[in-house]
């Protein structure tokens, strides 16, 4: 009756009102920009961006995305070629398939996705990472000099 990704999946529903929908059977040829969730069944030719904070991606079993995605946050239960750029959290659930490479903060990959790509974590840049670089530099030309 209860299963443990229940709570998963809606830990990963955004907060906002407004949801797109590409349903089954659906193509749409060209980029979206988009606000609050997406939801992917059918098929989507171009690039999908949003620059919001609470933005998300879900790509459900049997869609297909063929280009890059720039969000905040991705789950992808279906087919990606493209990168997948995440600036929050990305999750690859169990029939996930992305050809491309997946830039993240944070990652879960449920057993059976597959990823062909490079893996690439990035955290956000801090003034405290800058001030240790700088004082690193400065301490490397002392030894130099």
């Amino acid at each position: 009756m209860f299963n443990k990704n229940a709570g998963q999946d809606a830990e990963m529903k955004s907060t906002s009102d407004s949801t797109t929908l590409i349903a089954e059977g659906t193509q749409i040829v060209g980029d979206i920009n988009f606000q609050g969730n997406l939801e992917v069944q059918g098929t989507l030719v171009g690039k999908v961006v949003s620059d919001h904070e609470s933005a998300q991606v879900r790509i459900l079993k049997g869609g297909v995305v063929k280009g890059s995605i720039e969000v905040s946050n991705v789950l992808i239960n279906g087919h990606v070629e493209g990168d997948l750029i995440v600036s929050n959290h990305a999750r690859l659930a169990t029939q996930a398939v992305v050809e491309g490479n997946i830039f993240y903060n944070t990652l879960e990959i449920e057993r059976g996705a597959h990823v062909a790509g490079n893996l690439v974590h990035q955290v956000a840049a801090t003034n405290v990472s800058i001030l240790q670089q700088q004082d690193l530099n400065a301490k490397a030309d002392e030894v130099k000099n």
